[in-house]
């Protein structure tokens, strides 16, 4: 597991905790409820920097310890609104974007994948993004990196399914999480641009959705874990969407 101390990824740690499995989770940096989980006994928390190339290979080193890897889910990833558009976005947020939320994913993947090839089994959860097929130029390098690993993950869906891994990946619109309404978060950084209150600028966005609202951490965990039991056997290459109605087209 990947990007688990907090939000979306805390959120997958927990619930798959709770249907039994025992998770190896791996995060730059600790947090409480990743502590709380640890001392439960269902977690291990390895704190490893997943910006590098070595970091993906030292977790999955870490989850092999206790045997082999059944799931892997992906998640860490990285938004930095730009709100002057493009030109604004420099060489350095392209590189952070395209390796946390890209090659994270491909390296973390890569190094599971052996052991699950061996085994002739596996699940492969990716946590993508509507932002893959709805782009927004104040996230344009975010939205190229999901766009891309949404089609990683289908592109090795169909390499790997008749050998027994399945491939999958959900796309979550807005979540309530530190991401999006954290004091630093996505609301905050528009409010504070266009001197605006985070909060009307968070209600205006949950109110693009059908339902009104942000989806929560746990239904999207909810997901990961259907996509990562016996219950999905038969789905591979598939793209799951929550996002309340957020994307108002086919």
């Amino acid at each position: 597991m990947t990007g688990a101390s907090k939000g979306i990824g805390h959120a997958v740690t927990r619930a798959l905790a709770a249907e039994g499995a025992h998770v190896t989770a791996g995060a730059r940096t600790s947090s409480p409820d990743l502590q709380d989980l640890v001392a439960a006994g269902s977690v291990d928390e390895v704190q490893v920097d997943l910006s590098t190339r070595e970091g993906p290979a030292d977790l999955v080193a870490a989850a092999r310890v206790g045997g082999p890897i059944d799931v892997l889910v992906n998640n860490v990833g990285v938004l930095t609104p730009h709100l002057g558009g493009f030109l604004e976005t420099t060489e350095d947020d392209w590189s952070r974007a395209l390796t946390l939320t890209l090659m994270a994913a491909v390296r973390t993947t890569r190094a599971a994948l052996p052991g699950m090839l061996e085994e002739g089994r596996g699940t492969i959860v990716t946590v993508s993004s509507i932002n893959a097929f709805l782009p927004d130029p104040t996230i344009i390098e975010y939205c190229a990196a999901k766009a891309a690993l949404t089609n990683f993950s289908k592109a090795l869906s169909k390499e790997v399914g008749p050998r027994g891994i399945r491939v999958n990946t959900v796309s979550p619109g807005p979540v309530s999480t530190d991401l999006w309404l954290g004091d630093d978060g996505v609301a905050a950084r528009v409010g504070r641009a266009t001197g605006g209150d985070p909060e009307d600028v968070a209600r205006q966005a949950a109110g693009r959705a059908a339902t009104g609202r942000f989806t929560a951490p746990a239904e999207v965990a909810d997901l990961v874990v259907m996509l990562a039991g016996d219950r999905a056997g038969n789905v591979t290459g598939a793209d799951l969407v929550i996002d309340g109605g957020y994307v108002e087209t086919l």
